[in-house]
């Protein structure tokens, strides 16, 4: 079922775009699978949900509790699960911390952010049949400041390098985050597994953000984010309507009560 799926992404190359949103509840997820192709149960809950400085923080056990909860919701998307910070340090630890991952939450694939030297890792992981999605460019759990990568053509270089050597160790897509718009179009253009942005311009061959972003909950808009809703306004509103109806014995009403 994962084989077809992972199949189906790959042949949307520079075919039809993909679509992929994070998800860390079921009740998200059940809304994302019938639009997106890739649902990302994301470290990024470290700071969305959590108020964690930095994603290194969150724990492995912490993302399965979430992504078991996700697989709850999902029957159409491909599932992607982020491997932590310090849970892939070596090819022995990476195969056994990603078994459990795909043994517990059911998940379709695992993610691994590129340090430009664990591709032996990659390449170990897919040999043992767990499909990796590749990441580079800005990669949190190895870069503790932001930066664009790309801007010079000694920088496109090695991202482009970087990338097919990914390719070459088995990662059916590529992350490519906070790259320049012609690094991206160089990478997409060169590789032939898909590339997915976020904040790496259109010439990806597909988009990733985080829902909570898009929705107007995490209050965190860098500039590649596009705000679709303003769902914190809605919920305030909700809750004032809530409490009003309480202090006031608007409710509950008979028809509330048993």
């Amino acid at each position: 079922m994962s084989s077809n799926k992972i199949i189906k992404i790959k042949n949307k190359k520079k075919k039809t775009k993909i679509v992929c949103l994070t998800a860390y509840s079921k009740n998200i997820a059940k809304i994302l699978d019938n639009q997106c192709d890739i649902v990302l149960v994301g470290d990024s809950m470290a700071n969305v949900l959590y108020g964690m400085k930095n994603t290194n923080e969150i724990l492995l056990e912490t993302i399965i509790k979430h992504a078991k909860a996700v697989r709850l919701g999902l029957n159409k998307s491909l599932m992607v699960v982020d491997m932590p910070a310090k849970t892939y340090r070596n090819t022995s630890e990476a195969k056994k911390n990603a078994k459990l991952i795909i043994k517990k939450t059911r998940c379709d694939a695992v993610k691994i952010e590129s340090n430009k030297m664990n591709f032996k890792i990659i390449k170990a992981l897919v040999k043992a049949n767990i499909p990796v999605m590749g990441h580079i460019g800005f990669t949190p759990q190895f870069k503790k400041r932001f930066k664009i990568f790309g801007k010079t053509s000694l920088e496109k270089k090695k991202l482009l390098n970087e990338a097919i050597l990914i390719e070459k160790a088995g990662a059916f897509s590529l992350v490519l985050e906070c790259v320049t718009e012609s690094a991206a179009r160089l990478i997409t253009n060169k590789i032939k597994v898909p590339t997915i942005g976020i904040g790496s311009s259109s010439s990806c061959d597909g988009q990733i953000l985080v829902t909570d972003d898009i929705i107007g909950l995490s209050g965190f808009y860098p500039k590649f984010v596009k705000k679709y809703l303003n769902l914190n306004k809605l919920i305030l509103k909700a809750v004032r309507n809530y409490k009003q109806d309480v202090k006031k014995q608007y409710f509950p009403l008979k028809k509330h009560t048993y």
